[in-house]
């Protein structure tokens, strides 16, 4: 779905192996954004809490925010259908108390 709707098109076997691929490489966060988390009251919204992280996300991938270069969009778009997967989790398992866990491949 998500490929459709980036490209317009559903994608061939080929195709959509890479998109798998590239997605799953974004998908691990960067350990200093485990940080964000702490600055939030453990009873705080999980979607607040989720809203607040992906928006330090440009703090971390600041090589790819030209928005009139395609490529910047592209990589941007990746690392969003990626990380928000993980980033929710995040959320809940902090709201919940539970450690996080690192996502396997």
């Amino acid at each position: 779905m998500c490929y459709l709707l980036l490209n317009g098109e559903l994608p061939n076997a080929e195709e959509s192996a890479k998109f798998k691929d590239i997605v799953t490489h974004h998908t691990m966060v960067h350990d200093q954004m485990v940080r964000f988390f702490t600055g939030f009251r453990r009873d705080a919204h999980p979607m607040a809490v989720m809203v607040g992280v992906v928006g330090a996300l440009s703090a971390f991938y600041h090589d790819s925010l030209d928005i009139n270069n395609p490529q910047h969009r592209e990589i941007s778009a990746m690392r969003m259908l990626a990380k928000v997967p993980t980033i929710a989790a995040m959320a809940h398992k902090y709201y919940t108390g539970a450690p996080f866990h690192v996502p396997e491949k």
